[in-house]
């Protein structure tokens, strides 16, 4: 059944991605008054559609994508009929490709705006300062000489960092050094701390996490958490007598009892009480690890933004979230990063479903961080993607005539091998995480 629900919702998602996207297209191109033959949702062989004026509207087969088929679109098409898409000046050429992306972005835009009208998330300490909650021992954090409560007054070149700048700089640098000044009992420091790659997830891992209240998201079924009456909701205090101002000293703790019983005081409508929770060993990505029964997240408040801050904070987030999906892939070709976090169809049928199952923010949320991804994916300079096409124009532009029809096809061929490699890559990935190790 979660199966069906994930895939259902992985519909729903690209669905809206390929609507939005193709539409894109397909409005640029009816504006230069270029002939469209068919706007296909899918590849493949044609199921069902209609036809409106001398455009058919259709699902295919193969429903994972979607496209705009305009007349003369192709080298060596015939390009003598004045609404071809190659005989259009270069100018519209470029705007109709750059549609489809545009599109993506304002789709982004537009839907974490309404979010944010209706429902935005923030921690307590979300405007900083960045203080440390916790260091993992022998952690780069931990090697720089940084500790609990330390807060980072730099970081590079950001002066009075926030926690989430410190965590943009975090992951997009693995194995590259970040100049840090932090603060300890009134004095000011330098150090110098290196993340390291984390295998795992395939960006950089420093050690350290924000200090922040902790509360509890969810509680497993049958473990002891349920037995002792944690809920969710309930905010963490401490475990064995040491401040809980993190998740990973929660997990720190537990990890070290070996399975004797911890004792919890967590807070709940105002009132502080204490359990005895006895952690069991339980699988977990094919590691096994000492756990309550709890799912753990920082403490937020929620407020309604008016328009104008809603598309402000909108647009802040999707151009943070932009520049990082660049410095990600930045780090690949620099091979500082590793390609395993990069995520398929089949990793992101299981976040559709998750999201869809958590309720409708979390799942518009999801749908505005596809929809950037695929803007960006599509604007990178390779072939079959716009990308690709934007690229050959604007050189074409620069030389002020066509590249000859034999250097465009063994470009085109050479990307479709690329990106069916990426796809095999991906799918891959997908079902390395799935299965268990080894």
């Amino acid at each position: 059944m979660i199966f069906f629900q994930n895939v259902w919702w992985l519909l729903v998602l690209i669905g809206a991605m390929i609507l939005v996207h193709e539409l894109g297209h397909y409005w640029a191109a009816r504006l230069f008054d270029v002939r469209v033959e068919a706007f296909s949702f899918g590849f493949g062989p044609r199921l069902f559609g209609f036809r409106k004026g001398e455009t058919d509207f259709r699902f295919s087969l193969i429903l994972f994508g979607g496209y705009v088929k305009m007349a003369g679109e192709q080298p060596g098409d015939e390009a003598s009929d004045p609404r071809a898409f190659l005989a259009k000046p270069r100018w519209q050429r470029l705007i109709i490709a750059l549609a489809g992306p545009a599109m993506n972005v304002l789709l982004a835009v537009a839907l974490l705006t309404g979010l944010f009208m209706v429902r935005y998330p923030k921690t307590p300490t979300a405007g900083g300062p960045a203080v440390i909650g916790h260091v993992v021992p022998n952690s780069a954090a931990a090697q720089a000489g940084l500790r609990d409560g330390d807060v980072i007054t730099a970081i590079d070149e950001i002066t009075n960092p926030t926690w989430e700048d410190v965590l943009v700089k975090e992951i997009s640098n693995a194995k590259r050094p970040l100049s840090l000044i932090y603060e300890r009992s009134g004095k000011q420091y330098r150090t110098t701390v290196t993340p390291v790659l984390d295998e795992r997830t395939g960006v950089g891992y420093a050690g350290w996490s924000e200090q922040n209240e902790i509360q509890i998201a969810g509680v497993l079924s049958g473990m002891d958490a349920e037995r002792v009456g944690l809920r969710r909701g309930d905010i963490l205090v401490s475990i064995n007598g040491q401040p809980i101002r993190s998740t990973m000293k929660l997990h720190e703790v537990i990890s070290a009892s070996e399975g004797n019983p911890v004792e919890i005081i967590y807070a709940r409508d105002g009132k502080r009480d204490k359990v005895l929770v006895q952690p069991a060993k339980t699988n977990v990505d094919g590691q096994e690890r000492w756990m309550i029964g709890v799912q753990l997240e920082p403490r937020l408040v929620f407020t309604k933004l008016a328009f104008a801050a809603a598309l402000r904070e909108s647009v802040r987030q999707n151009l943070k979230s932009a520049t990082l999906i660049y410095k990600f892939l930045k780090g690949i070709i620099e091979r500082r990063m590793s390609p395993k976090s990069l995520d398929g169809p089949i990793r992101i049928a299981q976040l559709s479903g998750d999201a869809a199952r958590e309720g409708p923010s979390a799942f518009i949320g999801l749908m505005a961080m596809v929809s950037l991804n695929l803007a960006v994916f599509n604007l990178l300079p390779i072939p079959i993607l716009d990308g690709g096409v934007i690229l050959l124009l604007l050189v074409e532009m620069i030389m002020r005539r066509d590249l000859s029809l034999q250097v465009k096809e063994a470009v085109f061929k050479l990307g479709f091998v690329f990106l069916m490699a990426v796809v095999v890559f991906v799918l891959y990935n997908d079902i390395t995480k799935i299965l268990p190790p080894g």
